[in-house]
């Protein structure tokens, strides 16, 4: 029998030198030290996994630490309550960990000018005790070459420090953290780590790197509004792109305003699970779209990992079973209360939690509807319907009982249903993004109203061009508002983060 040997214990870790905390009043500066300091312990994860793979195996762990932002209040000085974020609701101890700094410039340098300037507090920088794992030291792009693992013979986990779960939860963020005494409370709605963890998912999932992706949010459940999407823009980057700077299709394959062919990237032999497209604009302030494909897992899983980029908005844009028989195909559906059938947020959000419609983004939608068709007032009743959409997990509900779910869908008011609405406005809600759902009725099931291949392609050709232009000019719309009007109080619970 094969003798079993066992590698020695490792009792010397290797860190960088320690970073001694700084204090600071300028957002800017204090944003700058969590780059400095971010950079400094990736580049020593890097240089250490890049020699072991160059020399093997030695008797060192290496371990560096993720940045960490610090603010202590003492006051419970009253803030402009019209400020949906941007303070603390109690005096005391907050911190984070943070990740890409690089990626989220903007956004932690805005978040901190408002709680300095709310609070009239210095803001600290520091290491925290949080290890950054080893797979989200790389850089975005990064390939490591399987044959590394001929020359590390330990365990990965022996080495560097690797993905921990218990740092990768949404408590924060679903209100059911219980912070313990002498620990300072949350200051961002994500950690570092959790953060991390969906921007590698976002990679993986869309085939285009983080920083591609805009503020302002599209998801469709057709392939038909992608192909518009992508005509539409590569239009706008041969005209010179009317504000937009460039396109970026799966592949990371770029097109640059004033251009008509792609000059970065190699398009992708295959599509991946939900394939993004970036209208680019300086700030990202354009427009990302992604085709999450059927179903509640998808629409859950794709919004759980765009949350992390703090975006200002998301809308749904989709085809829907239209519910009464006043309706006709390609009416539009606004939805003002969802019906939640999915059941794949229950644990996170109960069902007995409404989802509001948010007043911002049900006028900037219907004022969009009313000036690409042409139509107002009275008038416009006649395409688009405002009401309840019902999310239901099963595609095939219509071969079940009839009783039961055309009973509930009765009494609760539903004018259409679908599978993805209802799921990307309750993770909005969740996770504090503005959202908002515009539908197109495709069929009416409970009429026997199906669409034959012909009228179906005639359907689509006609009306997905008109619902696009509809969602883009909803976008630009939104993007015009001051951002601290756009995130709604109504999304924010009794003790929130500072952070939005």
């Amino acid at each position: 029998m094969e003798k079993r040997i066992y590698p020695t214990p490792i009792e010397t870790i290797s860190c960088p030198e320690p970073f001694g905390q700084q204090s600071f009043t300028d957002a800017g500066e204090a944003v700058a030290a969590l780059k400095l300091l971010y950079e400094r312990n990736t580049a020593f994860l890097r240089n250490a996994f890049a020699s072991l793979a160059q020399q093997g195996d030695t008797q060192r762990r290496y371990r560096a630490f993720y940045p960490e932002i610090r603010v202590t209040t003492s006051s419970y000085t009253q803030v402009d309550s019209r400020q949906a974020y941007g303070h603390m609701p109690l005096p005391g101890r907050y911190a984070t960990t943070i990740t890409r700094p690089d990626l989220f410039e903007s956004y932690l340098t805005e978040q901190l000018r408002l709680i300095m300037r709310n609070h009239g507090v210095q803001v600290t920088i520091a290491e925290s005790t949080t290890p950054i794992p080893i797979h989200f030291a790389f850089l975005e792009g990064t390939h490591v070459d399987g044959s590394i693992a001929e020359y590390i013979k330990r365990p990965i986990r022996d080495l560097f420090d690797v993905p921990d779960l218990n740092s990768t939860d949404d408590h924060i963020v679903n209100g059911t953290l219980e912070v313990l005494p002498g620990e300072p409370k949350p200051l961002a709605p994500f950690t570092a780590q959790r953060i991390d963890y969906s921007l590698h998912r976002l990679s993986h999932y869309t085939a285009t790197t983080p920083h591609h992706f805009q503020n302002f949010v599209l998801f469709t459940n057709y392939q038909f509004y992608i192909d518009e999407f992508c005509l539409y823009a590569r239009d706008l980057m041969a005209k010179g792109g009317e504000g937009y700077e460039a396109f970026v299709e799966p592949g990371n394959v770029v097109t640059k305003a004033g251009e008509t062919r792609p000059s970065e990237g190699t398009p992708l032999g295959r599509m991946p699970q939900m394939p993004a497209y970036h209208l680019k604009k300086p700030g990202h302030a354009g427009i990302t779209m992604i085709n999450i494909g059927v179903g509640p897992s998808n629409a859950k899983t794709i919004t759980d990992h765009v949350a992390v980029l703090r975006p200002h908005a998301w809308l749904m844009l989709g085809h829907c079973a239209g519910l009464r028989n006043t309706q006709a195909l390609g009416d539009y559906v606004l939805a003002h209360a969802y019906v939640r059938e999915d059941h794949v947020l229950d644990d996170d959000l109960p069902v007995w939690i409404p989802i509001p419609p948010l007043a911002e983004i049900q006028v900037a939608l219907q004022e969009a509807v009313a000036e690409v068709t042409g139509l107002s007032g009275y008038d416009l009743k006649r395409i688009m319907r405002t009401g309840t959409v019902a999310t239901i997990d099963n595609r095939n509900w219509e071969l079940r009982d009839q009783r039961g779910p055309v009973q509930r869908l009765s009494q609760s008011r539903a004018i259409a249903l679908d599978m993805e609405s209802a799921t990307i406005a309750a993770n909005g809600f969740r996770f504090r993004v503005p959202y908002g759902t515009l539908l197109c009725v495709s069929d009416k099931p409970l009429h026997g109203e199906l669409k034959l291949p012909g009228m179906a392609t005639e359907f689509y050709k006609r009306q997905v061009a008109q619902h696009l232009n509809i969602g883009i000019r909803a976008v630009e719309k939104l993007a015009e508002m001051p951002m601290e009007r756009l995130h709604s109080r109504k999304l924010r619970s009794f003790s929130e983060t500072a952070f939005q």
